[in-house]
């Protein structure tokens, strides 16, 4: 019998923590509450605080001791990430970073920062290039001296200064990248950990759907020639039931190209019914249009980097209706919900971008941020965050939908594991994305 991948071997493990967590419901999630309160290293710390969404955030009052690493000083601590800021690309994505750091303004606003300390979040603009990626991060260690870098953001610029990272050994925590490498690979690359879902996981999703809900149908994938896209791919097609059905065009397209007519074409010649987009908002929006102007109708399935509001500034609503994505988070438009209208508050009151769907991401990825440095307070050191985050078990924030939990160790550097679909929905020409079925678990 053929040995399982490493991938396979990574999913038996993260479903058998999963169902042990499942198993003690009610008293895990007591636990897990109990241990945000403290600060480090399993010590007894200081009484927490309700945060914005419920969960406990370590306060300030504990005296600066322990053991310090670069960026520390007795009342700041510098952690610095680097992302697309401006250009098309950093007109969507930029609203990431400026949340965590609206919500870095509220902690330090509101609970003095952590561990006695202000966090102070430097981001530099990569302009979605690896040259440029792999400059800010040397900027940030070499010149500004971070204790770490946090919720680095896109997987093609990120792609050299992940390496460096490592071989310098300085903490890449919660990087905005879901290409497969980020979190699969802890051993060659331990100082890495992934916050966003694996692009090649949720191809799994995507196929599992497709096999068990549009069995016969011919399928066609557009996808970014980059890790990105060759992931999803990756994973639609391990896992598509080839009983059921058949992956007839596989249509690549540069990060760079101005117009990607010619391969939605192909994807219409080839018969397909059902399309899958692993593609950024502008070119599944360029996608989508050009194949209504055909006539071609395909099912979508599109990645979650697409999952927002936003996208209804690229395409008409009635031409998205139906499609489907995932998501990990609540929805921005539910203000009736107290973590969602909470984030809208801290956002206009702390310098944060208009509330959406990647601002939601933004702040659960500042929490998870504080979580860890709150761990670390006896040991801020580049050392002592690592034991920090891979200490991570059940964790959970409310704006996490319901069942999604985060669990990070020595031998898992991706922090989620499962997802939700959602589809687009139209009523009165507007559009909104709503989540259906059950809580996706990856098996494969």
């Amino acid at each position: 019998m053929e040995e399982p991948s490493y991938w396979t071997r990574w999913a038996r493990r993260r479903l058998s923590r999963r169902r042990l967590l499942k198993g003690a419901a009610g008293v895990g999630a007591g636990l897990a509450a109990l241990s945000l309160v403290g600060c480090g290293g399993g010590e007894e710390g200081p009484a927490g605080t309700a945060g914005p969404t419920g969960t406990p955030v370590a306060t300030a009052t504990r005296a600066p001791s322990g053991q310090f690493g670069p960026g520390v000083t007795d009342t700041e601590i510098l952690i610095g990430a680097h992302a697309p800021m401006s250009g098309a690309l950093g007109a969507v994505y930029s609203m990431i970073p400026k949340a965590t750091s609206a919500y870095f303004n509220y902690v330090n606003d509101t609970q003095g920062g952590v561990c006695s300390r202000k966090i102070v979040y430097k981001v530099e603009d990569n302009n979605y290039d690896p040259a440029k990626g792999l400059e800010m991060a040397r900027k940030l260690v070499e010149q500004d001296k971070v204790l770490a870098l946090v919720g680095n953001l896109g997987d093609l610029d990120h792609s050299s200064a992940f390496d460096y990272l490592n071989e310098v050994g300085v903490p890449d925590l919660l990087v905005s990248c879901g290409a497969h490498k980020y979190g699969s690979d802890p051993q060659g690359h331990p100082w890495t950990v992934q916050m966003i879902p694996d692009y090649r996981m949720e191809g799994t999703f995507f196929a599992q759907y497709i096999s068990e809900n549009l069995p016969g149908k011919k399928v066609a994938v557009l996808y970014e020639n980059s890790d990105f896209g060759r992931d999803g791919l990756a994973g639609v097609k391990q896992t598509l039931d080839p009983a059921k059905n058949e992956v007839v065009s596989e249509q690549p397209y540069e990060a760079s190209a101005v117009d990607i007519r010619s391969q939605v074409t192909n994807m219409k010649n080839s018969g397909a019914e059902v399309a899958v987009l692993y593609t950024t908002p502008g070119f599944t929006g360029q996608a989508i249009k050009a194949a209504d102007r055909l006539g071609w109708r395909p099912q979508y399935l599109v990645t979650y980097v697409n999952s927002d509001d936003i996208l209804f500034q690229y395409v008409p609503p009635p031409i998205l209706e139906g499609m489907i994505t995932s998501q990990i988070m609540k929805m921005a438009a539910w203000k009736d919900d107290p973590a969602v209208a909470k984030h809208h508050e801290i956002m206009s009151r702390y310098g944060g971008p208009t509330p959406s769907n990647f601002s939601i991401y933004g702040q659960a990825l500042g929490e998870l941020a504080v979580e860890v440095l709150s761990r670390a307070c006896d040991n801020l050191t580049r050392q002592g965050l690592m034991d920090a985050i891979e200490s991570i078990d059940g964790w959970h924030t409310d704006l996490l939908v319901d069942g999604i939990n985060v669990t990070i160790d020595r031998t898992d550097h991706t922090a989620f594991d499962n997802g939700r679909l959602m589809k687009v929905v139209v009523e009165n020409g507007k559009g909104r994305f709503e989540y259906f079925g059950p809580i996706s678990e990856f098996l494969h």
